[in-house]
């Protein structure tokens, strides 16, 4: 009678069980050992799962040729991105200093209004912040908090849209 597979390779159970109480130094040269190359890597996760991956298939045997065909023909399907997207772009092509600034804003110099309470209550937009009552806000949450002393989204507040969504005219 076969013994089940989990016996079979129970060395190798053993040893990879083993690997999560070694650290990182003593992982970097198992690593080498197994892959007969040095690890550019000092995650002691990612180098247990690649040791325990290579032990496995070394013992289990590795993946089937038909396996393989599978695995590049799905490469060869697949739509591979050559250019960064171009929010990514804009955004790393930016002044090292200066945040991108939130496309749900306005225009810097704009003047949001909304009825409150009775009250009218007016934000200007500034390069980093908004006024409101010659005071300056870090957010328009800040601003909608102090207004009504609860916790308000201050996009939500002064009837800002999201990005995908049609904004009010200026």
């Amino acid at each position: 009678m076969r013994e089940p597979k989990g016996f079979q390779n129970a060395p190798i159970w053993r040893e990879i069980d083993a690997l999560r109480g070694q650290t990182v130094g003593q992982l970097r040269v198992k690593y080498q050992e197994v892959f007969k190359h040095q690890s550019r890597s000092n995650h002691k996760q990612f180098l247990v799962r690649r040791i325990a991956w290579r032990l496995q298939a070394d013992a289990e045997g590795d993946l089937s040729e038909r396996a393989r065909q599978r695995a590049l023909a799905l490469v060869d399907e697949a739509e591979l991105r050559i250019r960064a997207p171009d929010f990514f772009v804009k955004r790393i092509s930016q002044p090292a200093g200066k945040k991108p600034s939130d496309p749900r804003l306005p225009p810097t110099g704009t003047l949001l209004t909304r009825q409150f309470q009775g009250e009218s209550v007016s934000v200007e937009v500034l390069e980093n912040g908004f006024r409101y009552q010659e005071r300056v806000y870090k957010s328009l949450s800040a601003v909608a908090r102090y207004v009504t002393g609860v916790q308000w989204n201050g996009f939500s507040f002064f009837a800002l849209k999201g990005s995908g969504e049609k904004q009010h005219e200026w």
